[in-house]
């Protein structure tokens, strides 16, 4: 067991390899205490999720090389995705 509670958290991007969903707030997430990610985008006008079984993976999949970030809470209100 990782932990006892839910870590809610927002993926963060720099810089948008592919040019697919921009750059800012791209995705929101949590991490259960069992390790497993649930993450939601956001930039995109077409609802998806994913689930990881774990942060690696989802960094390994969606992380474009170190440009995206994983930032732990809520996020500011100023920070809006780029196309």
């Amino acid at each position: 067991m990782l932990g006892d509670k839910v870590k809610p958290f927002y993926l963060l991007r720099h810089v948008d390899l592919t040019g697919t969903s921009g750059t800012g707030i791209v995705a929101m997430g949590a991490i259960f205490p069992s390790g497993q990610v649930f993450l939601e985008w956001v930039a995109s006008n077409h609802v998806s999720w994913n689930m990881f079984d774990n942060v690696d993976d989802l960094m390994l999949i969606h992380g474009h090389d170190g440009n995206s970030e994983i930032v732990f809470g809520d996020p500011p209100k100023d920070k809006r995705k780029k196309k």
